[in-house]
């Protein structure tokens, strides 16, 4: 394999990594938006103690992992 092809590759997962880093740490530091991106209802309580980096609630969470959204 191209030794250049693998250095993009790592440097694109690096990236990736770095911007969801970024994106927990953002919603942390403002405490968490506590609002679901996708419907925009509030996160319950239980779903940001147990997962405080969760973005969606877990209705639109389930879809998503079914690739509804």
């Amino acid at each position: 394999m191209d030794e250049r092809f693998v250095e993009l590759a790592e440097k694109a997962v690096d990236a990736e990594r770095a911007n969801g880093v970024s994106r927990v740490s953002a919603a942390l530091a403002a405490n968490g938006s506590g609002m679901c991106d996708d419907c925009g209802e509030e996160i319950e309580a239980a779903r940001r103690a147990a997962a405080p980096f969760a973005r969606r609630c877990v209705p639109c969470q389930r879809l998503a992992e079914r690739g509804c959204v």
